[in-house]
């Protein structure tokens, strides 16, 4: 005993040191060490057990189980049976002996060791192990002790993690599933005699202020008045020991209800417990009672006491997210849906708005997370199955979560409810389209409702109704691209939008007349406007009044994105119908933009600029960003003008262009110039007028945007002006005959703008940039920047355009791209700046390839080829960063659209493009860990033979006609194989994006052309490539991706499964180390024939997770170990 003894004091002193802070890194590392080779040591555990028994040192015992852990989940099967035996009876005894008086961190370290024991060894060789469990919860004194395990058992057992076979975790399922219905009966029993002891002192309640609660609606919903007289009895005061065991119970069977099937082991007796458990959550009462009397032990108490409720709900959602319900479990929900509602309408139990609030406010926080999550799973997953019932009033459920909605105490709160909404809007809307006859009866029944809600939604994102907590939002920290307040406003408006959806005509009603009022208020401020000294001036000085124009300025702001969002339902077949609303919208706004451009509001000057100013400039970038919404409206609006010729249109069109042209100006803040620029591409682009290009605010546009004496727009205003003015030019008119299009004119009229966008680009010399010194390489490069930027864009946005609008546009461009090309060489070490060209390039290929025509495009190809040496593609890749792999990438997506292109013209290149990716990229990034260049890579590749197939498989249509008499010619053998093995090599490499894009590249070459079926694949690469994916299932190396990985192992298989069962299997288990012979005899054995997808994928992971546990046993046995 005395070496035992001395060995814990050594350990004791040990610890101490490990935690102390003055220990160093270096000495830590060194007790690490020992005490990982003590732990190692056979026979370990016998001084660990001593040590368990012998110490109060938290950190010793925390050790010693960690000893007693490893021992039982790596190296179990090598412990001798007397051993386990041994350790099997000490265990449980210590955890009896010393429960009290453990830190609970230790005593449940100590409950998972023994449950893990039980894992490995139940019901064979530890029979006992659930019974003892059962007895600890059945007898009062180790209640809570045996509530844990039983916990534990459940989280440890149920769900095992891989390291047991397929066979034993199915084993261990059932056993735990036989035992179910007498755990819930044991837990139910608990709660219930808790409850039942504690409401005796309650058996005559004083007269309750709140006994009128089962009014009508409490009857609608609780058919049985037994249940409501159940659910209205005053909540127990319970002591601390029955609220600990109390809320082990409940934890057990929340973690219970995520595993096991609904079905009848679920009594109503248990769910009508669990629901007096809920009411703990809203029982204000008990915490305003803990806070008077003031003790910090009532205090703890009433937290407790919410935790209860907390604690339930948790139980009650688990149900509530199984979607597949069997028939006799539906009437348990229907009971549990009404039991909830009594709770939700005690918690909104008062008509009096601020009350309702201040309870939320007093209630649990994690409480009220819990109730909103039901609330979103009984609208999701539920609502369907339940409004059917006639004896379930939706619209009275209607009624109380719009009370629980806008009643929330926190902006997360609210947000959650908006979330439950829109479910039930988009629920809504997806019955109306499936049951199209009954729109009107179910429009009806929820009419009120949505009103109702639409009004609300619309109060909320006012100042005038919501001041105090629209202030609280943040509106200057992104977060997911968006600020606090940006996101309230947008999840408001998708409910108003959803709502505009189902009932267009109240929702442009209500929302109308409160976007006239602030109008009204905006427009009437020229009134205050007076000339000072340096400009104009806004007359409104007393605070109270700039607060107030403030709220006013803010609200416009939001009912303009407002009636922004509704634009898409004026559109399509309503537009007859719901034309004079919208017309009415698109005037006032109109009007709008064009007071604001006009009085210059936003060169003002306020009383308070740092508020007041952003205020105006936001309402007219807003109102521009509004009547940019409403362009689609426009167009359709302009078909018809076209065949009545309306001047009503023009004068809409030509005023906007009015409100615009102003604001095109360097003087203009960005925020609102940017606005204009997107109206105005708008304009051109989607609505087309023909007139306006003759509009004297659009020529005034082209010559501010011709003169080389203007001052340049910043670079996004700069691009988006000259998309719309190309655009103008470029895009045929709607509804007018091809002779009407005025070509001739507007061919003239683009070369001449293009013309003057490119001027100082053209004149650049290849030779002079060169020669230039540092400085004016500077300036080269700005031009180079801006000029490229301009016509990459125009390019891009005409790419999808008419034949003719493509060959005007390449024609104006012709002399740039000419001047582009002898530049690039001269650029060739400048990444950035080829970083420029080659995405122009790039554009171009895409938009324009067939108007360049071939012997130019073969030029550029051939230039790109001969500049992109070996050295180039190392120097790029290697030694310039993330720009020069960016080049790179460009130069492989410009190949992209070289390979896909059909037809015989560019075939001529594909030696050489796969030369270049095979021999000269493919080299340099293959060694690399860096997933740059991969990706275009292998899409280069894997275009190259989607769309070149007969480059390598030669199909003669007498082949096709013979398909029996052998196999496709072969050619290009060897490039086909080396491109094949770059596949290959990328599946065993760490990144789980280029493993996941090749996967479906290889599968999508046999989907499409039967790649796993050619005979260079079946013979030379078919199970190699299957043994590298079996690999990587058994590394865990991507996890993520199993399912797709066990679907491509099936396509490859499939091919031969003669083979596979009969030659690949065997081979492949034959080849496995750590598993012996009878070992892979059973890996085999289980591997069942089965050849249709589920049951083929099964046995895959099955091969996979017991190969895993056989080494994982057999490195537990000590060495030396015989195995017969």
């Amino acid at each position: 005993m005395a070496s035992e003894e001395a060995s814990l004091r050594a350990l004791e002193s040990l610890m101490t040191e490990f935690f102390h802070d003055c220990t160093t890194n270096e000495r830590k590392r060194e007790i690490e060490e020992l005490l990982n080779n003590f732990a190692q040591q056979i026979g370990a555990w016998r001084f660990c057990l001593y040590f368990l028994s012998s110490t109060r040192n938290d950190y010793v015992m925390m050790y010693s189980l960690t000893v007693f852990e490893n021992l039982i989940n790596k190296m179990w099967l090598g412990v001798p049976s007397q051993d386990k035996m041994e350790i099997r009876s000490c265990l449980p005894k210590l955890l009896l002996a010393h429960h009290k008086t453990l830190p609970y961190f230790i005593r449940n370290k100590l409950c998972k060791v023994i449950v893990d024991i039980g894992r490995q060894d139940w019901p064979m060789f530890y029979h006992d192990f659930f019974t003892n469990i059962l007895q600890l919860i059945q007898s009062p004194a180790t209640t809570p002790l045996g509530l844990i395990m039983l916990k534990t058992t459940s989280e440890e057992l149920a769900c095992p993690r891989e390291d047991l076979s397929v066979a034993r975790k199915e084993e261990l399922r059932k056993l735990l599933l036989d035992q179910v219905q007498t755990v819930l009966g044991l837990l139910t029993g608990i709660l219930e005699t808790v409850w039942d002891k504690h409401s005796v002192t309650a058996a005559t309640p004083p007269p309750s202020p709140t006994s009128g609660e089962s009014g009508d609606l409490l009857s609608n919903l609780l058919q049985s008045p037994s249940s409501a007289k159940l659910l209205s009895q005053p909540i127990p005061i319970l002591d601390a020991e029955s609220e600990y065991v109390c809320s082990l119970a409940l934890e057990c069977l929340a973690h219970l209800f995520s595993w096991i099937p609904l079905s009848a082991s679920i009594t109503p007796s248990l769910l009508t417990t669990i629901f007096h458990f809920a009411r703990f959550g809203c029982d204000t009462q008990a915490r305003k009672m803990a806070s008077v009397n003031g003790s910090s032990q009532n205090c703890v108490l009433g937290q407790e006491r919410g935790r209860l409720g907390v604690l339930a709900m948790s139980c009650i959602n688990e149900l509530m997210s199984k979607n597949c319900v069997p028939m006799e479990f539906e009437e348990y929900l229907l009971r549990m849906f009404q039991q909830t509602f009594y709770l939700l309408q005690k918690i909104t139990k008062d008509n009096n708005a601020h009350t309702v609030k201040s309870r939320l406010e007093e209630l649990d926080e994690s409480y009220i997370e819990k109730f909103t999550d039901f609330l979103r799973l009984f609208v999701s997953v539920h609502l369907r199955r339940i409004e059917s019932y006639s004896q379930f009033p939706v619209v009275e459920f209607l009624t109380l979560l719009f009370k629980y909605t806008f009643h929330q105490p926190t902006h997360e709160g609210y947000f959650s409810c908006l979330d439950i909404w829109t479910l039930f809007l988009d629920y809504l809307t997806s019955k109306i389209k499936s049951r199209l006859g009954d729109k009107e009866a179910v429009l009806n029944r929820y009419e009120d409702a949505l009103v109702l809600l639409l009004t609300e939604v619309l109060n909320r994102i006012q100042f005038r109704y919501n001041q105090a907590q629209l202030e609280e939002l943040d509106d200057e920290t992104l977060d997911d691209d968006q600020t606090e307040w940006q996101r309230y406003l947008r999840q408001s408006l998708e409910v108003v939008a959803k709502v505009m959806e189902l009932l267009p005509t109240h929702a442009f009603s209500t929302l109308f007349p409160v976007l006239q009022d602030n109008l009204e208020v905006y427009l009437g401020l020229q009134q205050f406007i007076v000339t000072s000294g340096s400009g104009h001036r806004l007359n409104i000085t007393a605070e109270n009044d700039c607060r107030r124009l403030h709220c006013s300025l803010r609200d416009l702001s939001s009912l303009l994105q407002a009636v922004g969002r509704l634009a898409e339902y004026f559109i399509g077949d309503v537009f007859a119908a719901r034309f004079s609303d919208a017309l009415t919208v698109v005037e006032r706004l109109v009007k709008v933009t064009l007071y604001g451009s006009q009085i210059k509001l936003y060169n003002i000057e306020t009383a308070v600029p740092s508020v007041l100013k952003p205020d105006l400039i936001d309402v007219h970038a807003q109102s521009l960003a509004a009547l940019q919404a409403y362009s689609h409206w426009l167009a359709q609006y302009c078909s018809e003008a076209h065949r009545q010729s309306t001047q009503q249109f023009v004068t809409l069109i030509s005023t906007t262009m009015d409100a615009v042209t102003p604001l095109i100006s360097t003087k203009v803040q960005d925020k609102l110039l940017l606005s204009a620029c997107h109206l105005l591409v708008s304009l051109a682009t989607t609505v087309r007028p023909v007139f306006l290009i003759s509009i004297p605010a659009v020529q005034k546009v082209f010559n501010r945007i011709t003169d080389a004496s203007a001052q340049r727009l910043v670079d996004k205003a700069q691009v988006l002006v000259c998309r719309a003015l190309s655009n103008i030019l470029l895009l045929p008119w709607p509804n007018l005959p091809e002779n009407e299009q005025q070509w001739p004119m507007r061919s003239l009229n683009h070369a001449s703008l293009i013309s003057a966008l490119s001027r100082d680009y053209r004149s650049l010399k290849p030779n002079t940039v060169t020669a230039q010194r540092k400085v004016p390489l500077d300036d080269t490069k700005v031009i180079i920047h801006q000029t490229l930027g301009v016509l990459e864009d125009i390019v891009e946005n005409i790419s999808g355009e008419s034949t003719k609008a493509r060959q005007i546009c390449y024609q104006s461009l012709q002399e740039s791209v000419q001047v582009s090309l002898a530049l690039f060489p001269a650029f060739i070490h400048q990444s950035d700046v080829t970083d420029e060209m080659l995405s122009f390039f790039l554009t171009l290929f895409r938009g324009l390839r067939v108007q360049m025509g071939v012997p130019f495009t073969e030029q550029i190809i051939q230039t790109f080829l001969n500049m992109f040496t070996r050295e180039q593609l190392a120097e790029s890749i290697l030694h310039e960063g993330s720009t020069g792999c960016r080049v790179v990438e460009k130069f492989l997506k410009i190949l992209q659209v070289v390979v896909q292109e059909p037809g015989q013209v560019f075939k001529p290149f594909l030696p050489s493009i796969i030369a270049l990716c095979m021999e000269q990229v493919y080299p340099i990034i293959a060694e690399r860990s860096s997933p740059d260049v991969k990706a275009e890579l292998f899409e280069l590749l894997f275009r190259t033979l989607h769309h070149n197939w007969r480059y390598f498989f030669k199909s003669t249509v007498l082949a096709s006609v013979q398909r029996g008499l052998g196999e496709e010619q072969m050619e290009n053998e060897p490039q086909f194989s080396a491109i094949m093995q770059a596949f290959g090599q990328s599946f065993l490499q760490p990144d789980i994006h280029l493993f996941k894009q090749n996967l479906f590249y290889l599968e999508t070459l046999n989907t499409k052309q039967k790649l796993y079926h050619k005979k260079i694949f079946r013979t030379t690469m078919l199970f190699q490539f299957v043994n590298v994916l079996l690999q990587v299932l058994v590394h865990k190396s991507h996890d993520l991706l199993q399912e797709e990985i066990g679907i491509a192992i099936y396509n490859m298989a499939s091919v031969d499964f003669d083979g596979f069962f009969a030659a690949f299997l065997p081979e492949f288990l034959t080849s496995c180390d750590g598993v012996d012979a009878n070992q892979k005899n059973v890996l085999g054995r289980n591997f069942k024939m089965d050849r249709d997808l589920p049951s083929f994928t099964q046995s895959v992971h099955r091969l996979v997770n017991d190969l895993r546990y056989y080494r994982l046993c057999n490195d537990s046995l000590p060495p030396g170990t015989v195995k017969l």
